[in-house]
């Protein structure tokens, strides 16, 4: 009834043909990433990299690498834990169902931690820079930890139920760091440990924190949980792993995950903050040096025979991915019950999940008036850029079911063709400036800071999108801009000039471009206009398209439009809405593959060696 160890998990998998043993060297450095990520790509199998050099620790990778293989590790607890997450949030199906929840008194035995004295992890002690160094990127700051499961609790309330399990990229080398007791703590915005932090810092105290690495995998996943309100990761653990977790308890010590296959004890000092970085992150570019909390180590334990998981982020898809598929399988059905009105909502990976949200709503208020407006869906859409992590998002899209009822917020390009269909650029884009983003995140032009938009569309269709090009559209050329393409019906991306900025900090490109046009040219039969730097890569997939406009935009600065307009505080626009989602000077570069190491991969997927017919 699930995995207890890392180490069973493994065994099982090895077992059954789902994980492949690659039993010649490998190097962490840079090529244990490439190699999970070409395998990724292929829908591969999980990887054990038996022989590593510079350690003497085996190494897992790409054990959540595909959505059957996760289900197939929790495959005794999903369906269960998916009932207790609904019931968690709506009391009432306890009336409604009773029958359904007979087993809920039984889980919540299995919630609960075990309090042990001991345990196989605390076996062996270990030095800080013996520990396999990974390095994901060539220019990232160092080797890090990818998959730490962060445990900190409340200095003010200590104990399991204030307690908080999070993965927060962990660097082991490099920076300023002392190499032997210290290591880069990064907390994303938005974060449990960022409350207990804060505590502690109000309290002038330091902030006790374990970090485990390994052990039973519903541990990790729990770790990048976005669990609702009032319920403890660890309790999740436990319901998801089918065992209750055994925590090592000792008078005056942070709880310590008896199973994990390596543990860091530590703090983090109230005020101390060390560079950390850059990292190749999950957005598909580097995060950049930022100052950051520091963690000081005082023991680092492994059990006998540890295995050292890791993983790998990146543009998307990447493993992370699945882990986002996974959360919205599981707590994507209780949104509508935690918003009345939302029907459904899907955060695009493609687009790097928090710049682009796409939601349908309810349009209740006033079903006598045939002037259909947004009304509800606004309040809607402040409720969700208020709701746990969707707070994070950049660009909401919102709709009324009402309008299409086979409407699939997972079909991308359908969901934007009924957009655009229905969008009046006069009275439906609404913008939050100053406000916070994703931490990873640099269109605003610094650190946690940038800008939202909603764009709320209802009612019946108000135009026909075009799928080709019309002849009569002109693009100016004297400029800069050139080969227009069309990416869907109504989207036209257009490569512009590189993006400079002029003695005041702007660039007039893009305003010279709309300055060009009235609302009566042709370039208007498409609704939303795309200026990119490559229009042959935005438009070749729709991935591309998603990644390229969403990832370098900050919708208060680079939302232009045709025939502009500000009346009562509201912009506007009678023509196209333009986006600048050319790269800006103060973006950090994407994310590109070392040559030589990628030519060293390849090899192995040569006939004879461990990665052939599988690359």
């Amino acid at each position: 009834m699930g995995y207890r160890t890392l180490r069973e998990c493994v065994k099982d998998l090895l077992a059954t043909r789902q994980m492949i043993r690659i039993d010649v060297p490998v190097d962490p450095d840079l090529e244990a990433a490439e190699i999970q990520r070409r395998v990724f790509r292929a829908g591969g199998p999980a990887l054990y990299f038996a022989s590593v050099r510079g350690s003497r620790f085996p190494m897992v990778s790409n054990l959540f690498g595909t959505m059957e293989r996760i289900r197939y590790i929790f495959r005794d607890t999903l369906d269960q834990l998916s009932k207790l997450v609904s019931l968690g949030l709506d009391p009432s199906d306890w009336l409604r169902r009773p029958r359904l929840f007979l087993k809920v008194p039984w889980w919540g035995w299995k919630a609960w931690p075990k309090v042990v004295s001991g345990g196989p992890c605390l076996k062996h002690e270990i030095r800080l820079q013996q520990l396999p160094k990974v390095r994901s990127w060539p220019n990232d700051g160092g080797a890090y930890i990818t998959l730490p499961i962060v445990y900190t609790e409340d200095p003010t309330q200590p104990g399991f139920a204030h307690s908080n399990l999070g993965m927060y990229r962990i660097q082991i080398t490099g920076g300023k760091y002392d190499p032997e007791c210290e290591v880069g703590l990064h907390y994303q915005i938005h974060r449990g440990i960022g409350i207990h932090h804060a505590r502690a810092i109000e309290a002038k105290q330091k902030l006790r924190v374990n970090v485990f690495v390994g052990g039973a995998p519903a541990m990790t996943v729990a770790a990048v949980m976005p669990l609702p309100e009032g319920m403890s990761e660890l309790f999740f653990a436990g319901l998801l792993g089918g065992h209750r977790i055994p925590m090592i308890r000792r008078k005056g010590e942070l709880p310590i995950y008896a199973e994990a296959d390596f543990v860091l004890t530590g703090y983090i000092e109230p005020k101390k903050l060390l560079p950390e970085g850059p990292f190749g992150d999950h957005l598909g570019y580097y995060s950049l040096v930022h100052d950051f909390p520091v963690m000081h180590v005082e023991h680092v334990y492994h059990r006998p025979n540890p295995i050292w998981p890791f993983t790998v982020v990146g543009r998307p898809p990447q493993e992370d991915s699945m882990f986002a598929q996974l959360i919205h399988e599981l707590v994507g059905p209780v949104i509508p019950k935690a918003i009345p009105g939302v029907r459904a909502v899907h955060a695009v990976d493609a687009a790097g999940v928090h710049p682009l949200l796409l939601a349908i709503g309810s349009e209740r208020y006033t079903p006598y008036d045939e002037r259909k407006r947004p009304q509800e869906l606004l309040t809607l859409a402040n409720a969700l850029l208020g709701h746990g992590q969707l707070s994070l998002t950049k660009y909401l899209f919102i709709v009324a079911g009402e309008d299409n009822p086979d409407l699939d917020v997972h079909d991308v390009d359908d969901f934007f063709r009924h957009v655009l269909e229905r969008v009046d650029w006069r009275r439906d884009v609404h913008f939050q400036t100053c406000t916070t983003v994703d931490t990873l995140d640099y269109t605003g032009g610094a650190l946690n800071q940038g800008s939202k938009v909603t764009i709320a569309a209802v009612g019946k269709p108000r135009r026909t999108l075009p799928v080709a090009l019309d002849s009569r559209i002109k693009i100016p050329e004297d400029l800069g801009f050139s080969d227009p393409r069309v990416m869907l019906p109504g989207i036209l991306v257009i490569q512009g000039p590189p993006y400079r900025r002029n003695e005041k900090g702007e660039d007039e490109s893009i305003r010279q471009f709309c300055a060009r046009y009235s609302r009566h040219d042709a370039v208007n039969l498409f609704p939303l206009i795309v200026i990119v730097d490559d229009s042959e890569f935005a438009a070749r997939t729709l991935n591309n398209f998603l990644w390229t406009t969403f990832t370098r935009s900050d919708p208060a600065g680079d939302i232009h439009g045709i025939e502009e307009f500000v009346s009562k505080k509201h912009w506007g626009c009678h023509g196209s809405l333009v986006i600048d989602a050319r790269a800006k000077p103060e973006h950090p570069p994407p994310l590109v593959e070392d040559p030589e190491v990628v030519r060293r991969v390849e090899a192995l997927a040569a006939p004879s060696k461990p990665l052939h017919g599988i690359i």
